[in-house]
């Protein structure tokens, strides 16, 4: 069933995929998802982003139609372009306070402030965490905003890492929950310089649902007033190519200063040749520290290699998160972040299969 992109004209990119495929009426059916996508990425990737969340969505959604509305904090720094991105194709914010959602999900952006709270935007973000609570079924936090969001109900502080979480990493289910049921070992991909520690997590009263000894904690849940808060400090969502990117405007970013150390190569990610390749491009650029040199940097060939390895995990824990919205749509008994039986779990899913 395709996605529905909901409030105005759907973004480029989108449409062109769209276009090839069944189409439905823009209409409510009494079966159908509200989601509120709240896009806060920076404008080098906003666009790539929105693609991103619809492809999983639509997939994970099978026969349920799901509408999706676009929105993003306003404090962000953005250009020109990503301003005209943002009035032709999001809602405002303020718009959100009065629209019957079912779900939410808000992504990070990449942080200016060594304190969360000093970002400008803290107090509307803090503001759309309060209403979520109480006027969604659940909500999703997406890396940065789960930092926030665990900061701003429980006070807990992200810890620095000595070097960037960033790669592919394989997690095991810690916990029976609807949203890890059924998904065996788990590959994520992480991008972070801090996280939130599972002891620390626990003992505000969050179950964590998935992590590894070197992935560290990937996804946690607590019921926040009627909604479940669903936490991701990794990315789901993410295309193949993604880390690819990421990895060399890092490398761009050291060459023109803006950091001291070269970036580490992301792990679980590059096949051996691969690896050779961007060793190679390492050593050349260590020897001459010039810009000029991304010039030779192997993206074509690297490109060529790369798999979304994690494509199966993350459609899994999103179907999961939508039938978890559903069945508390179908006023079955609400559920807690404890653990519960698996048996429990599956006779929730069959109700909304």
């Amino acid at each position: 069933m395709p996605l529905i992109i909901d409030g105005g004209p759907v973004p480029n990119g989108w449409a062109d995929k769209r276009s090839s495929r069944p189409q439905i009426p823009n209409e409510r059916h009494p079966g159908s998802l509200s989601l509120a996508l709240i896009n806060n990425m920076p404008d080098a990737v906003l666009e790539d982003t929105e693609l991103q969340f619809f492809e999983l969505l639509d997939i994970a959604s099978g026969d349920v139609p799901v509408f999706v509305k676009l929105y993003s904090l306003t404090g962000i720094p953005r250009t020109d372009r990503g301003q005209r991105r943002l009035k032709s194709f999001y809602s405002s914010i303020d718009d959100l306070w009065n629209s019957p959602v079912d779900g939410l999900i808000m992504t990070g952006t990449e942080p200016r402030q060594p304190d969360l709270r000093d970002e400008p935007y803290w107090a509307l973000l803090t503001e759309v965490l309060d209403w979520a609570e109480s006027n969604t079924v659940s909500t999703v936090l997406s890396c940065l905003a789960a930092h926030a969001g665990v900061l701003h109900s429980d006070g807990i502080d992200r810890c620095r890492l000595s070097d960037k979480q960033f790669g592919v990493f394989e997690f095991a289910r810690t916990a029976s929950h609807q949203l890890s049921h059924d998904t065996g070992r788990l590959r994520f991909p992480h991008s972070r310089w801090n996280e939130v520690q599972a002891d620390t997590l626990t003992a505000c009263g969050y179950l964590v649902l998935t992590q590894s000894a070197e992935g560290g904690v990937d996804s946690f849940v607590k019921k926040k007033k009627r909604s479940l808060f669903v936490h991701f400090q990794g990315h789901p969502e993410y295309g193949a190519e993604t880390l690819l990117k990421e990895y060399r405007r890092d490398i761009r970013r050291f060459l023109r200063l803006e950091r001291e150390t070269y970036p580490s190569m992301p792990r679980g990610y590059f096949d051996a040749v691969s690896a050779r390749l961007v060793t190679e491009f390492r050593d050349v650029v260590l020897s001459d520290r010039r810009e000029e040199l991304m010039e030779g940097f192997p993206e074509a060939a690297l490109a060529r290699t790369l798999e979304k390895t994690w494509n199966s995990s993350a459609t899994a824990i999103y179907r999961n998160w939508l039938s978890y919205v559903i069945s508390m749509k179908s006023d079955m008994p609400e559920f807690s972040a404890v653990a519960a039986p698996l048996e429990i779990v599956e006779r929730k899913r069959s109700a909304v299969r």
